[in-house]
């Protein structure tokens, strides 16, 4: 998370609010995990944690920095993302 933060916000959050970015994604990330989620391809399982990073991070860029508010947001971007981009059967 902390890559993510330095390439995509270039510097702009203080020591707080990186503190409540990484907390949000570490939970974001464990619950993810917790819910048994299994992955089509290498691809889309090393682009969850940038899908994750990015949302988080533009939200906080917008003023949200309640952690609870930016994991749930992240996992419903991240619900949606996949959604939309899966064929149905």
């Amino acid at each position: 998370m902390l890559e993510a933060i330095d390439k995509y916000a270039g510097g702009v959050f203080n020591p707080d609010d990186v503190r409540i970015l990484v907390a949000a994604f570490d939970d974001a990330s464990q619950s993810l995990l917790a819910s048994g989620i299994t992955f089509e391809s290498d691809r889309e399982s090393n682009a969850l944690p940038d899908t994750l990073a990015k949302y988080i991070i533009e939200q906080a860029r917008h003023g949200e920095r309640d952690q609870h508010r930016l994991r749930d947001g992240a996992l419903l971007q991240y619900a949606q993302s996949n959604l939309k981009s899966k064929p149905r059967k």
